[in-house]
């Protein structure tokens, strides 16, 4: 593992885990939340980047994965899973394409699983697929526009290699399942910008000089909790369908043709419900204690309940402490769990009372047959 150059930056902390590589935060991760609000950039120079090549590029792609690839123009953005036979996931992609590659942006555990499942899949078509983590560097921001970032980000068929997320929006073909008027996703217009490695050295040097902002990747998590936004890596377990995360939103395409897994996201989306739904979590900080993922969500004393093990209903999957909210947390628990209780998260020996947003509600699928507003297939709700 690469380590990165913003690591020698004053006060730089590493992350741990899937993360390592670069800095968890340089300090106060709760101000680096309001200096990513106002233009300040995020080190993901740890991440994976798969280029995809040829005229069949679009077209391979878009038999593989859930997304709808054909017609997708230069410089716009998506995203994509790659789902097993039983439309479970297995790799999520963040993908942009320039005229001439499509670049999948995904996490550097996950690049040599679905680079190697990619090369067997080529079979005769004209597509050239490598691994050029080693030549780009993966930096985010949040907003429109970020000066310093457009002004450094890659080019190599002269369309700024810029990954603007979806997530703000209900994306053609999707569905959302929450149920509310406003979604906090639209107010995350977050960004993720290629740079070129041999550039990145420069562009610690404009940080170093105080022309821009840094924040850790901390702070990025604790946004991207806000807005409901599920990530592959700490969201999702080997059984996670897409409907659970609400990621029918952005990265399924309802109506395009078949894929791998396709069958069983129809199934689930028309006919059935998924096992399981997201929820977010309003966390009590009285006793200074953040949950962690893995932690248990718990229905506190549940009616009927034979012993205390059966009150977990599900597992903390990411927590933050929000500039704003507070301690918060996304957690993935039972479908069945009551969409009106107070929840608790067991954590470090202490239970740490939880309100619970509904991002997924119980009723979610079973859309044949049952009129209800929007937001519908491909409808943008704001």
């Amino acid at each position: 593992m690469t380590r990165s150059v913003f690591l020698s930056l004053p006060q730089a902390v590493e992350a741990a885990g899937i993360d390592a590589g670069v800095a968890a935060h340089y300090g106060n991760p709760v101000a680096e939340q309001r200096a990513i609000v106002k233009g300040a950039i995020v080190d993901l120079s740890n991440r994976g980047v798969i280029s995809v090549s040829g005229p069949d590029r679009l077209s391979w792609l878009n038999s593989l994965m859930s997304q709808n690839f054909l017609g997708l123009a230069p410089g716009s953005s998506t995203e994509a899973l790659l789902l097993d036979p039983s439309g479970r996931l297995e790799f999520a992609a963040r993908v942009l394409d320039d005229g001439v590659s499509s670049w999948l942006l995904l996490e550097a555990a996950e690049l040599p699983g679905l680079l190697a499942w990619l090369l067997k899949m080529r079979f005769m078509l004209r597509v050239e697929i490598a691994d050029r983590s080693a030549d780009f560097a993966t930096f985010g921001s949040l907003g429109a526009e970020s000066p310093v970032l457009d002004a450094a980000a890659a080019a190599p068929a002269g369309v700024p290699l810029v990954w603007r997320d979806p997530w703000t929006d209900v994306s053609p073909g999707g569905y959302q399942y929450a149920a509310v008027e406003v979604h906090p996703g639209a107010d995350y217009p977050w960004r993720e910008t290629l740079v070129a490695s041999s550039d990145v050295p420069a562009l610690l040097a404009r940080v170093v000089n105080g022309d821009i902002a840094v924040a850790g990747f901390l702070a990025a998590e604790a946004l991207r909790i806000a807005a409901w936004r599920p990530r592959l890596a700490t969201e999702g377990d080997d059984k996670t369908l897409p409907h659970e995360l609400d990621w029918m939103r952005s990265a399924v395409h309802l109506s395009k043709g078949c894929y791998r897994g396709q069958e069983t996201v129809a199934k689930v989306h028309n006919l059935g419900h998924p096992p399981r739904r997201l929820v977010f979590l309003h966390l009590d900080g009285t006793d200074n204690v953040l949950p962690a993922p893995g932690d248990e969500v718990v229905l506190p004393n549940a009616e009927g309940s034979g012993s205390d093990e059966d009150a977990v209903i599900g597992l903390v999957t990411s927590s933050a402490n929000h500039y704003e909210l507070g301690p918060i947390a996304l957690a993935v628990i039972r479908r069945q769990a009551p969409v009106d209780a107070e929840l608790a998260v067991r954590s470090a020996g202490t239970t740490v009372a939880a309100a619970q947003e509904v991002v997924v509600p119980p009723e979610a699928g079973s859309v044949v047959g049952r009129i209800r507003g929007l937001p519908r297939l491909g409808v943008k709700r704001r």
